[in-house]
């Protein structure tokens, strides 16, 4: 396959998981909310920089490790632990939260690059999606040599990118006209959907 065909068919794989709501895009809502556009950006960084050391990892081999049964039921249990923790957390700050959005766009942006880390790795399924998809179309892409994986991840990046941001945006735009009480229950909402993803990701261990 040619670079650009690489691109642009990973742009489209990338985009169809990106736009299955998960922890990452409900992290991204509410801290576009506190943060403004920024926060999408700067989440889709960190998401990006752990994505870039997954696909390096599964160029030098260790697909096996990360497909082995011990392995995917740490995953689920310390991202499900990580998101009931964040999700207590959400809501917890829920309560005393106020539109003051200078404040809370001067926090330091290595939080919200840091955010977007811990958001992907929390999701087992993040990872189960780029030891089986994510794999077989990058050892495709391979065909093509470096320049044929780098062309994979660049477009699989940019799918996030564009997608994440366009959330941010529009998310950004409207909390202006939400109100207070209506940013509250905003926040309220992410952190409940944090406690269910994490508590989803849990119970798969069980069943």
């Amino acid at each position: 396959m040619s670079l650009v065909l690489i691109a642009f068919s990973s742009f489209v794989i990338a985009l169809s998981g990106a736009l299955v709501p998960g922890p990452l895009l409900t992290i991204t809502v509410s801290e576009s909310i506190k943060k403004g556009f920024k926060a999408g950006p700067l989440i889709i960084l960190g998401h990006g920089i752990l994505e870039l050391a997954i696909v390096l990892l599964l160029f030098f081999g260790i697909t096996p490790l990360l497909t082995a049964e011990r392995t995917k039921a740490f995953i689920s249990l310390t991202g499900g632990v990580i998101l009931i923790v964040m999700g207590i957390m959400l809501l917890k700050d829920a309560r005393k939260a106020r539109l003051v959005f200078t404040a809370e766009e001067g926090r330091p942006g290595m939080n919200l690059v840091l955010t977007g880390i811990v958001g992907s790795i929390s999701n087992p399924y993040w990872v189960i999606w780029w030891v089986t998809i994510g794999f077989g179309y990058l050892v495709s892409s391979m065909r093509s040599g470096v320049a044929g994986a780098a062309a994979f991840y660049a477009g699989h990046i940019a799918a996030d990118l564009a997608w994440y941001s366009m959330v941010s945006g529009a998310v950004a735009k409207g909390r202006h006209a939400m109100g207070e009480a209506g940013y509250r229950y905003m926040l309220y909402a992410c952190g409940v959907f944090l406690l269910f993803f994490g508590g989803w990701f849990i119970k798969s261990i069980v069943y």
